[in-house]
């Protein structure tokens, strides 16, 4: 038996002030879109941003329903819009950011398991890595080079 370490570099800014502008300015559209997030029953607003290759920048934002697996979040929303509306362009980078109507949410919250699943599979169909900006309504920004970062040993078209 060998153990072995899986590691990442992980970028943490205080705020959305230290990112690079192109960032920052992704996050913004991240913000507003999740301002338009249809949440009645978790009160946990999400908004996604995508910048593709070709320079468009493509949103999305948690729909739910009362039949809770019928919903999707908003990054499934904005990676499903971008494939279809895109066809073939390359996606650089998603800016997600998450609130709560009950709290002030001071941290970032990362994709659940099936985006990272989503995200991966487009990183892998497109054989090149997917940045991920993550911030809540407050405090720290974090920011990881690939989706790989944050889900390691994916699942993928390979085992098939």
């Amino acid at each position: 038996m060998k153990k072995q370490k899986i590691s990442f570099d992980l970028m943490v800014y205080e705020t959305k002030d230290e990112l690079e502008r192109k960032d920052q300015e992704l996050m913004e559209t991240a913000v507003n879109a999740r301002k338009d997030a249809y949440s009645p029953y978790s009160k946990f607003n999400v908004g996604a941003a995508i910048l593709l290759d070709n320079g468009e920048v493509v949103i999305g934002n948690n729909q739910e329903n009362a039949c809770y697996p019928a919903g999707l979040c908003a990054e499934r929303v904005a990676m499903f819009y971008a494939s279809a509306k895109y066809p073939g362009a390359i996606i650089r980078s998603i800016a997600i950011s998450a609130t709560s109507q009950n709290y002030c949410m001071d941290k970032p919250a990362a994709p659940c398991g099936s985006c990272r699943q989503v995200i991966s599979e487009y990183e892998v169909k497109q054989e090149q890595p997917i940045a991920i900006i993550l911030m809540g309504e407050t405090g720290e920004v974090l920011k990881c080079q690939s989706i790989s970062d944050i889900l390691p040993l994916a699942f993928n078209k390979s085992y098939l």
